[in-house]
């Protein structure tokens, strides 16, 4: 009996410290995965590079998650209609026309080979708000502790599974409706993603009506903590770092950057200044934390395309920075490099920061200074997957498909162009040497 004990235990211990990509760009929304070589080259149309590719059915933005040797996504797939997405820079704000049932589904996939490990209909409905033409009903990328799986279908609802896909316990999350914040009228869906930190799963829900952070016990599904925030709508997901003997929660903004208290959720710093609408999460990288926004500013006097590199001692209400200022809290700020969809990602000491129409500014983390831009994709590519990193090497995804790889550096070499085949707006994930691309149809798994 000993020993079977103990090899239950072996076997639970080497589950747990298998690959782990747990949420969105995975831990801390750093991006960065160093431990195995990763692939620089492949055309997957053509057959180089496949380790497998699975087909799901609807759409989704949500990025792939990995627990061990599971994968888990999400889709929202429309009952007797087959949904459009419209790709490429284009200026309108119209909401797709696809108000059906859906059915919202959560999918477990076997990390080696791809096959169905089994899948869970969370919920059949017609959804309460509409998407945008370019978005999907399941944007938010799902979360996992090793036991649990969150995932969030706007305001259809949050609902946690096993990791075996039991229901063990599901949240209604309110009226999510995001969209412009001078119109009641235009919806473009919710995708701020769930994050999992001290037993709690955490919520920002910047949206038009009483938008909120909150935090539910993941083992029960019941309510923590909930604080009213003051902000316009965005899509961003917060991020939980250790600061001395507490957790803080980080979270972007237009009108409330700042951070919070994981234990309780009471407000810690709070500062103005960003674009409207910010998608990037705050990524944390040698003692500083970056925040990133682009589109346009909610009031003349803000920045345009800020990124500010804020100190981890920032206390109290702070002043809104002057243009490529430093102060008490800020270490330094940049205008016109910010990113207003990707998550940047910090790499071997520089930050890269990515923008729709492919322009990707290099910047020096410790100064701010600019050490050079450059575009990928000469121009004629879109951009919506945020960038990940591996081994010396940057990934950035188009919308349509192409994957720029780029060696670390200020040179900013590029060595290629590798083709997924397919529409791919959400961002990869890395598991064990593989990267994995969430597209419009399947999870495709690359292989060096």
């Amino acid at each position: 009996m000993r020993v079977l004990v103990v090899l239950l235990l072996s076997s639970a211990m080497l589950f747990a410290q298998g690959p782990s990509w747990p949420q969105f760009r995975g831990t801390q929304a750093a991006g960065v995965a160093d431990q195995k070589p990763l692939p620089t080259s492949w055309d997957i149309p053509g057959g180089k590079g496949l380790k497998w590719r699975t087909a799901i059915p609807g759409l989704s933005h949500a990025s792939a998650i990995v627990s061990g040797d599971r994968i888990f996504v999400t889709t929202a797939d429309a009952i007797g209609k087959k949904a459009s997405l419209k790709i490429g820079a284009y200026g309108a704000g119209d909401s797709a026309d696809d108000m059906v049932e859906h059915s919202f589904q959560v999918w477990c996939l076997r990390r080696d080979d791809g096959s169905v490990d089994w899948v869970r209909t969370a919920v059949r409905c017609v959804p309460k708000f509409a998407r945008h033409t370019k978005a999907t009903h399941a944007d938010p990328t799902p979360v996992t502790d090793g036991k649990h799986v969150i995932a969030v279908f706007g305001a259809q609802g949050m609902f946690c599974y096993s990791v075996t896909g039991d229901l063990l316990w599901q949240v209604d999350l309110g009226e999510l409706d995001v969209g412009p914040h001078d119109s009641m009228d235009l919806h473009w869906g919710y995708a701020s993603s769930p994050i999992i930190s001290d037993g709690l799963v955490i919520i920002q829900a910047d949206v038009k009506t009483k938008p909120y952070l909150a935090a539910w016990h993941v083992d029960t599904g019941k309510p923590a903590w909930r604080v009213a925030r003051d902000d316009t709508t965005s899509w961003a997901t917060p991020t939980v770092v250790q600061r001395g003997d507490e957790k803080l929660i980080y979270v972007n903004g237009c009108k409330h950057m700042g951070a919070y208290k994981l234990v309780d959720g009471s407000e810690v710093w709070r500062m103005a200044g960003g674009g409207g609408l910010p998608v990037p999460a705050p990524i944390v990288a040698n003692d500083l934390v970056l925040f990133t926004s682009n589109h346009r500013p909610l009031k003349s006097n803000h920045p345009l395309k800020p990124i500010f590199a804020v100190k981890p001692s920032a206390m109290g209400e702070l002043p809104m920075p002057k243009r490529n200022a430093t102060g008490e809290h800020v270490a330094w700020m940049q205008t016109r490099v910010g990113n207003y969809i990707q998550t940047p990602i910090v790499y071997r000491d520089l930050l890269y920061l990515c923008n729709v129409s492919g322009v990707v500014s290099v910047v020096d983390l410790k100064t701010g200074e600019v050490h050079g831009r450059h575009r990928l994709g000469g121009g004629r590519a879109t951009f919506s997957a945020s960038p990940v990193a591996g081994n010396g090497h940057l990934y950035f995804t188009s919308e349509e498909g192409d994957v720029h790889v780029v060696v670390a550096g200020k040179e900013f070499e590029q060595t290629g162009i590798s083709p997924i085949g397919e529409i791919c707006m959400a961002t990869p994930a890395i598991a064990d040497g593989v990267l994995l691309f969430r597209t419009r149809s399947h999870v495709v798994a690359v292989q060096q």
